[in-house]
């Protein structure tokens, strides 16, 4: 029940494909000869799916005693995309039937096998090097005296001859995989030389110049794996990374040693499978730290400033209800200016009556508990941050750049990037502060400087060989911020060309390479490898000071002028106070009386 509702599918499909009309001419030894060879080329490798090219032939009388889904193609060429199963074999009437045109199917079927009824004569290595040219290697054909000589031939490119004929009466398979061993021939690389992906030196024992990082060890061990000689082509400095693309997909070049990201593809017919997860964000250089005579008001936060001076007024109300139990004359001057509750708080000393009640031993305790609680976190926090001040404030969101005036350095082609794929956060930063570059190169020098002029944009695992260089510097220059990412889930993939026919060992390449943890252990080295190559230094670019300033009079003078400021009001007080309550005292009557005698 099953097949026929996939055999149903499929037909409904195919609207626009042409069914020929199928004869009923039948050859019953030569139909029954390649009916054993399917059924034995279906136990090598299962198939579900039969794509025939060409009009009426054998091959059609083949698909009455095979229940299998079937797709004919009369004219040899489809014009859909193929969207059936990839467990297809491709049956061809004559050599010339197929005339495929669609590059989406060719891509999808290149890899699968070919079975080709040549009914003339014609030399098999020329059957053989017409499909090497549509770079299409798993092919085999049979001729029309197929009855009696039982050979199939099988085309085996990079051996001479190109083909092997096989005996359908051995058991020495068909198609075999004819890209583990390519015999030395080259592949083309182009190469951006961006450290730590790719990088060039020379080797002290042979002399010969090599590539290291870990997307050049990537490609490295592919070609050893299928015994293939590297072709490597540098891009120069003047030239545009969009250039590997364009090569890339004008099938100039076989793969790129760089590293593309598939957001920016609109599709995946020249991506390799994703290689890289990362993150793309800015790194911004660590704000200065704060001046020493701006580090008192830093300790103090101003919720903290509110509770304190809601505890001094609350420990006032205090002192002064439990004095009479009464709430009597009660003034706002005694509660602001009570000399008990704020010589207390401020760890001075202060009167302690002589018979206290116990309302009032425990508001004193509160207020003593209080006095060294503060006074003892105040003095740690100002021991440590004259110590090590803290820096002020960091860039904590995308409209905090435009508030800051922070520039950001960008090259044209990533600006053009983000500006395609309507990145929402780079739009909200402010022309005014960006800073484009035409060269990247200009650009990667700058960054690699850590210039402080800018932030610059930079992957995840870039920013782990700055993090891992900063480590040498005394202070540390620039952070990763997290929170001013453009993408947190950045997938980077290999460029390749369209038609690469063992891209499929190189995808299985790359996977194992992951499995075993090489790709962990690369990108680890990275920054070694820089080392080691020049690329980088393990200078302090930091630029730290000989000796740093020490604590001068003029970064405590506020100190001291805020000190005589309040010695001055508290005069004021004292005066306001005396002269207030001199009526009650007759204080000007007895300086009337002095004076007048």
């Amino acid at each position: 029940m099953a097949w026929l509702i996939i055999l149903l599918l499929l037909s409904l499909r195919l609207t626009r494909a042409e069914f020929p009309e199928i004869s009923n001419k039948s050859k019953p030894d030569l139909e029954e000869g390649l009916l054993h060879l399917l059924l034995r080329l279906r136990q090598e490798e299962f198939f579900d799916t039969l794509l025939i090219y060409g009009k009426d032939c054998v091959f059609h009388q083949l698909t009455k005693s095979l229940e299998l889904s079937t797709v004919l193609v009369s004219s040899g060429s489809t014009n859909f995309d193929w969207n059936f199963s990839s467990l297809t074999l491709i049956l061809s009437c004559r050599l010339e039937a197929e005339k495929e045109m669609t590059y989406r199917t060719l891509m999808k079927l290149q890899r699968n096998r070919h079975l080709i009824y040549i009914n003339k004569d014609i030399q098999a290595k020329s059957v053989c090097d017409l499909y090497a040219k549509k770079e299409q290697h798993n092919i085999a054909f049979v001729k029309k005296d197929f009855i009696q000589s039982k050979i199939i031939t099988a085309c085996r490119c990079f051996q001479e001859p190109n083909f092997q004929e096989v005996s359908l009466q051995e058991s020495y398979p068909i198609y075999i995989e004819n890209f583990h061993d390519i015999h030395r021939q080259p592949l083309r690389i182009m190469t951006d030389l961006v450290a730590p992906r790719s990088m060039v030196y020379q080797d002290p024992k042979t002399g010969q110049t090599k590539m290291i990082g870990y997307v050049a060890n990537l490609i490295n061990n592919f070609a050893h794996k299928i015994n293939a000689s590297l072709e490597v082509k540098s891009l120069s400095s003047n030239e545009s990374f969009r250039n590997i693309i364009k090569w890339i997909k004008a099938d100039q070049i076989d793969m790129a040693m760089t590293l593309e990201a598939s957001v920016h593809a609109t599709n995946f017919d020249t991506a390799s499978y994703p290689y890289v997860l990362t993150s793309y964000c800015l790194m911004l250089p660590v704000p200065a730290k704060v001046p020493y005579n701006l580090v008192y008001a830093v300790i103090v936060d101003h919720l903290v400033l509110g509770i304190l001076v809601l505890l001094f007024v609350v420990l006032s109300l205090l002192l002064i209800y439990s004095k009479n139990m009464s709430w009597q004359g009660l003034s706002l001057a005694d509660v602001l200016l009570n000399d008990v509750s704020l010589r207390g708080i401020l760890g001075q000393s202060f009167p302690f009556p002589s018979n206290p009640s116990k309302q009032l031993r425990l508001i004193f305790i509160i207020l003593c508990f209080a006095s060294v609680m503060l006074t003892t976190m105040y003095e740690a926090y100002l021991q440590s941050f004259f110590t090590h001040p803290p820096s002020e404030a960091y860039i904590r969101s995308f409209e905090d750049i435009n508030e800051f005036h922070q520039m950001i350095a960008i090259t044209t082609f990533k600006m053009n990037e983000l500006n395609n794929i309507n990145n929402r956060h780079f739009k909200t930063i402010s022309k005014d502060n960006l800073k484009i570059f035409e060269n990247w190169h200009d650009y990667l020098d700058l960054r690699n400087a850590f210039n402080r002029s800018y932030g610059y944009l930079v992957t995840e695992d870039r920013w782990n060989t700055y993090a891992e260089q900063q480590k040498n510097f005394k202070d540390t220059l620039f952070y990763f911020s997290k929170d001013l990412c453009f993408s947190r889930l950045l997938f980077l993939n290999i460029p390749l060309r369209r038609h690469l026919p063992y891209r499929h060992l190189f995808e299985e390449h790359m996977l194992r390479q992951h499995e075993v943890g090489l790709v962990s252990f690369w990108k680890s080295r990275s920054f070694f490898d820089m080392v080691r190559l020049d690329i980088t230094t393990l200078e302090d670019l930091s630029r730290p000071k000989p000796y740093e300033p020490s604590l001068l009079l003029l970064d405590v003078s506020w100190i001291m002028k805020l000190y005589l400021a309040a010695m001055v009001v508290s005069i004021v007080c004292f005066i306001l106070e005396i002269l207030s309550k001199g009526r009650e005292w007759g204080f000007w009557k007895y300086i009337k009386d002095f004076v007048g005698n």
